[in-house]
Order: structure tokens, then sequence, then C-alpha cells
């Protein structure tokens, strides 16, 4: 890490971003302004897009989002390999800080706490992702005065809209209050997300880049929401076929035992059907729900009574 981005951060959990901010005043020619208001339009269409909608109201499936943690590996995994590759080209030395930012070892814990020890032989990056991953190669490799762009729209997401993100999943998965599964949000050397973002952006500022770079680093962060926008496409898209599951007392498609393919419904659903349960499964849950099962208890003492009366 150069050393004034070094500077102050030799102990991070004392790190105090008061007094490394540098300046407050921004001019509508700095990065940062540029970067927020050339890419409003790109920020608003990736909130509201059908997956970020559904996951803000909680309605995320558990193997849905664990395949979108598999896209984040992919895609930090290769972001961070280009990010220490250009640490000290002049565009992108003052933006490093590994130690406070870096998510893959994050993400490592997450799959392993998803897929278990061996998770690395389960996962493997879809097509979308792949892409993103390597437009964020092609940019460390020849373009690395942009890769501002990608760590920009990354990482600042992260510290910002991902906190509430963290709260969500682990309130509608019911994941540990520990932080199993979500260390990805975790930023264990930020004590301050608010006022380290301040400083990035003034890191931000700080570069020393002509007016015509500026303008293609603000584009190649319009691409890079373009690129969450389709992993997200993605997702929406493998969540549409997969089985529901048991959220607030809900009723599930499938009980998770052997392979739900074999269920004639499923099959259905895959086909485009416009079915809206299976009889079967749905029959099953219904019948495994508590409260059922103490009504059918109940109705089967009054009918034997019944009929204990009547042979009588």
């Amino acid at each position: 890490m150069p050393s004034e981005a070094t500077e102050g951060l030799e102990e991070p959990e004392n790190l105090s971003y008061e007094d490394l901010e540098e300046d407050d005043i921004v001019s509508p020619t700095d990065l940062s302004e540029l970067l927020k208001e050339g890419t409003k339009e790109s920020h608003d269409q990736a909130e509201n897009t059908q997956f970020v909608k559904d996951f803000l109201k909680g309605k995320i499936k558990r193997e849905l989002f664990k395949l979108g943690t598999v896209a984040l590996f992919y895609t930090y995994s290769a972001l961070e390999e280009e990010m220490e590759r250009n640490k000290d080209h002049p565009a992108f030395a003052p933006l490093y800080f590994p130690l406070e930012l870096h998510r893959k070892e994050s993400l490592e814990k997450d799959l392993e706490y998803f897929y278990g020890e061996g998770w690395r032989g389960k996962v493997q990056c879809s097509e979308v992702a792949q892409r993103y991953v390597d437009r964020i190669h092609h940019v460390g490799q020849h373009e690395p005065e942009l890769l501002a762009a990608h760590a920009y729209t990354r990482y600042m997401g992260d510290l910002s809209g991902g906190q509430v993100l963290k709260k969500v999943a682990q309130r509608s998965l019911k994941l540990p209050a520990t932080g199993e599964g979500v260390q990805f949000y975790v930023f264990e050397h930020i004590a301050n997300p608010q006022q380290f973002k301040q400083f990035y952006r003034a890191r931000l500022n700080a570069l020393d880049l002509d007016a015509g770079t500026k303008e293609r680093i603000v584009q190649e962060a319009n691409k890079a929401f373009e690129f969450n926008m389709q992993v997200f496409d993605e997702l929406d898209k493998i969540g549409a076929l997969l089985p529901e599951e048991i959220q607030d007392g809900g009723l599930p498609l499938h009980d998770g035992r052997g392979d739900p393919r074999q269920c004639p419904y499923y099959a259905a659903k895959l086909g485009g059907s416009g079915a809206s349960g299976c009889p079967f499964h749905l029959t099953l849950a219904v019948l495994k729900q508590p409260s059922v099962q103490l009504a059918l208890a109940a109705c089967l003492a009054v009918l034997a009574g019944v009929a204990a009366w009547y042979v009588m």
C-alpha cells in the first residue's frame, strides 16, 4: 500500500477517519461528484430491479441467496486480484485499502457456511457473472485507470445499502445473529462507514486525472451497474424456477428429501404450467402443521365418541 494510503492506518481498530479526511469541499468537476451524478440513473435502475425489490421485502429464497453469494465471490476475486496488480498504479494507488475493504476472504467464509468444507467443488461462475469477471480483468490489465469505477461501484454500495440487505437476509433466512452467512457485509476494520465513504471520495477527488479520463471512469461505472443488473436478472429468472420455501409459517412446495424434479408439479412448472401448487406436497405440508394435526385429533376424538355411542 502506498505511503499516502497507509498514513494513520497502522491500527485500524483505532482509526479515526476524521483525522484522515482531506477536504470536505467538493466541486462539480470532482470525480466523486461526477460519479454520483453520472450514475444516478443506473443506480435507480439497479435498486428497482425485481430481484432487489423482492430482497428488500424479505422475499429471498435461501438457494437464491447462496447463488448470489457465489456470483459475488467470483466478482470480488477478480476485482481484488486486479486491485492487487495495480496497487502502485498512480490512478488507483490512493484507493487501495485491502484491510478495510477486501471481501474475498469474507465471501469464502459465507460459502463454507452454506456449502460446507468442500464448497469450492460445489460452486461455479455463471455465464452472466463470468462476463462481469472478464470485464474487470480486461480493465485491470489493459485500462487500469478505469479500475476505480468498479471499486467505487461495489465498495461504496456495500458500505451503504449492503448493511440493510444484511439485516433483511438474517431475518428472512433465519441466519445466526452471530453473522454466519453474511460475513460479506461485515467490515471489521471500518468503525464508521459514513466517515470512511467521505474519506474514500476525497481520495477519488485527489486522483490526478484529466477530464477525459474522468468521463471514461463514469462510463465504466455505468457499465459496472449494468453488469450487476444482468446478474440480478439472472438470479431473478433462476428464482422463478426454484421451489417455494417455508417462510413465516408458509407452506413448502417440496419437503427437501429426494429430487424435487420428480414431483410432477415441479416438472410442469419448469414447462411453464400455470398451476398454483402441487396437491400432493401441499396436502402433506398442511398435515404437518401442528394446528391442523390438533384439529384432526379433535375431529377423530369426536368421531370415535359418536361411533361408540352408535354401537351401544
